[in-house]
């Protein structure tokens, strides 16, 4: 059983930096790939960025390319999400999301991550 607790959220200006962090406790050795998340307001949640825990691998999503770097930390069994020049749009709750399915998927698609965290709120203000 895999525990994650995201922490990092808060209230910037336009413009400005965040990093999200997500800690994974319990049993994470059957963790495939590992993604962000986020939910705006009246929006469905949309897969931001992933990475395969094995070899590294990342995706994003068009909107934060060049601006989120998605990073871990396997001896603390953190995961990172760097964001910088962000924008009121990113405004919305993050979560980070666990997966232990094994195979060709597409990793910003929530359907196959089994954990989740409780979220982190971000806002963004112009």
């Amino acid at each position: 059983h895999v525990q994650l607790v995201e922490s990092g959220g808060g209230s910037v200006q336009a413009g400005g930096s965040l990093r999200l962090s997500c800690a994974a406790f319990g049993h994470t050795d059957s963790t495939y790939c590992m993604g962000w998340f986020r939910q705006a307001p009246g929006k469905e949640r949309e897969g931001v960025a992933a990475i395969y825990t094995g070899g590294g691998s990342t995706y994003y999503a068009d909107s934060v390319k060049g601006r989120f770097a998605i990073t871990q930390d396997s001896a603390k069994n953190t995961l990172y999400l760097q964001m910088n020049s962000l924008r009121p749009e990113d405004t919305a709750m993050y979560y980070c999301a666990a997966s232990a399915h094994v195979g060709s998927w597409y990793p910003l698609a929530e359907g196959r991550y089994d954990i989740w965290g409780q979220g982190t709120q971000v806002t963004v203000s112009s």
